[in-house]
């Protein structure tokens, strides 16, 4: 079942791994450090990802959430130390906010060859503790490598960024990717969403490492979905129920 994941390397110390097999192409994150390893999301959970993980590195894993939605938590199930912002740990442990059925019915909105022993009708979302409760500033120290928790709300209400200051480095999970961002949900609030890619303008950046589709995108996305965002809230319009506002590279759904 590990064919289902694809592995590229960043650098020495940090990896991606990919589900480009299915079509929201998402993208996990190892980080190595020397006393512990990070990884940032966990996919689908339509296939193994601890079996990646440790062939990538010998450490101990904490797994660490962007978000708490079904794509990107599928797999906490295989991980004993998990860390999901504040404001989502209640998605988690208690109640996640989307029907089951709709979120079966996203995994299979287009034709996928899934790995062989997956049973769409046994497919829960995870629901669990998370060991470890996020906020604002706080610092994930992996011993030499220290990564910063950036909290992003608008895609959803806990939704973190991830930044590394001595590689310039950002995991920007649902914020900036190219592709369709989106703000339409309940949960969302696009508001919030245009404050928080705003915010990490701000931030020494020399490479963002996204939450789906295409893994190398330029630095330059952020100022081009900033000023998509301004463009929409100058024509009155940043508020959900507004529709689609097509981009070059990237929709806005509100």
């Amino acid at each position: 079942m590990t064919d289902w994941f694809t592995v590229e390397k960043i650098d020495n110390q940090t990896f991606a791994i990919s589900e480009y097999k299915h079509w929201e192409e998402t993208h996990c994150y190892l980080l190595c450090g020397q006393e512990k390893a990070l990884l940032i999301d966990t996919g689908l959970g339509v296939s193994d990802i601890r079996k990646i993980v440790d062939s990538l590195a010998d450490l101990p894993v904490m797994a660490a959430t962007t978000h708490v939605h079904w794509d990107h938590i599928g797999g906490h199930r295989y991980f004993e130390n998990i860390a999901v912002h504040e404001l989502e740990k209640d998605w988690l442990s208690v109640k996640f906010p989307i029907p089951l059925q709709t979120v079966k019915n996203n995994l299979t909105k287009f034709p996928c060859d899934f790995p062989a022993g997956f049973d769409i009708d046994a497919y829960r979302v995870f629901q669990g503790v998370p060991q470890i409760v996020l906020h604002d500033g706080d610092w994930l120290d992996l011993g030499d490598r220290k990564i910063q928790v950036v909290h992003t709300p608008g895609h959803s209400p806990g939704h973190c960024c991830f930044y590394e200051p001595g590689r310039n480095y950002l995991f920007s999970g649902d914020l900036i990717y190219k592709g369709c961002l989106y703000a339409f949900y309940p949960t969302t609030d696009p508001q919030l969403f245009y404050h928080s890619v705003k915010r990490v303008q701000k931030y020494k950046i020399s490479r963002i490492l996204p939450g789906h589709h295409q893994l190398n995108i330029p630095v330059s996305m952020i100022d081009e979905i900033e000023a998509g965002f301004a463009q929409i809230e100058e024509s009155g319009k940043l508020k959900q129920g507004n529709g689609l506002f097509e981009f070059r590279d990237f929709q806005i759904q509100i």
